[in-house]
């Protein structure tokens, strides 16, 4: 019979990313993490770690048995938390990675609100437009944009896309015209995400469904910061995270292009690694974003 101590203790090496931090987070030595590691792979008939001298990995196996009993052994620990504080409130430490310009359509004075509300809980802020690593960086939830492709983590939708999305200065469309149909665009300057050749198709939602263009510029950006920049410098038509493209065309300093279309999946998504309960601050934090992303009717990239 596999011993649940050993169960918790795979799940707290994972998450440590070592039998040494580990060790040191149980008051243990860390001989003994990697013995009883090894006892329940043994028990299992398979590696759940490769082990090499600079980091710890899961193996296929151990990824697909830590999704399925991480989730249960923080039940049981938050049960007994729970039980020893006589509490259902939200505690703990979440890391949350988001895009690198989360904070630029999500307001710091909506994090503080939930701080207030939750004074158990702290939150600590991974921001990289670089994917990460849920396991191994120890995310407990992850906001992306775009896309939800399958990662290997449980993922949904929590913000539908907004209906701003071409954006282009005022001065830009005074100087070259506003365009009038998709095709219109190859003649026009347009700021895109970095790509060889300074290309990019844009896949766009419109009254005759979903269509693809190709469209070309002279500078091209690998963040949405600076596409929004560029665009507000006049050097052509940008396409933009709805709430940025919205917060920028209610200030007037951007104005909307063809705004029959719509970017395709630019919808804010959730990701986090467990398939089953998540701890209530988690939880929390989920429904505080999307309570205030849905309130402005837009998302990001």
């Amino acid at each position: 019979m596999l011993d649940l101590n050993d169960i918790a203790m795979f799940v707290q090496v994972v998450r440590s990313g070592s039998f040494a931090e580990a060790a040191r987070r149980r008051g243990m030595p860390s001989n003994t993490v990697s013995r009883r590691i090894q006892q329940l792979e043994e028990q299992l008939g398979t590696r759940l770690l490769q082990r090499s001298t600079r980091k710890l990995t899961l193996t296929s196996a151990g990824q697909d048995f830590h999704e399925r009993c991480v989730s249960a052994v923080d039940g049981l620990l938050e049960a007994g938390q729970e039980l020893m504080s006589g509490s259902n409130e939200p505690s703990g430490l979440v890391r949350v990675a988001a895009p690198a310009d989360f904070f630029d359509f999500f307001q710091m004075e909506w994090v503080s609100e939930f701080l207030a509300a939750h004074p158990r809980v702290r939150l600590d802020f991974v921001l990289s437009d670089t994917k990460a690593d849920l396991i191994t960086e120890q995310i407990d939830v992850a906001f992306r944009g775009g896309p939800l492709r399958d990662s290997g983590y449980v993922g949904r939708q929590i913000v539908d896309p907004g209906n701003v999305g071409m954006v282009a200065s005022p001065a830009y469309i005074a100087a070259r015209g506003a365009p009038r149909t998709l095709q219109d665009l190859a003649s026009h300057d347009c700021v895109v995400s970095a790509q060889p050749g300074g290309h990019a198709v844009w896949r766009l939602v419109g009254p005759h469904g979903a269509e693809d263009v190709q469209v070309a510029g002279r500078f091209s950006g690998n963040t949405a910061q600076a596409l929004r920049k560029a665009a507000l410098a006049g050097l052509g038509i940008a396409l933009l995270p709805p709430v940025m493209a919205a917060l920028e065309v209610e200030a007037g300093t951007l104005v909307p292009v063809l705004p029959q279309y719509r970017p395709e999946n630019f919808g804010l998504n959730v990701l986090y690694p467990s398939r089953r309960q998540l701890p209530l601050s988690v939880s929390a934090f989920i429904g505080l974003v999307i309570q205030k992303m849905n309130a402005t009717d837009t998302a990001p990239e």
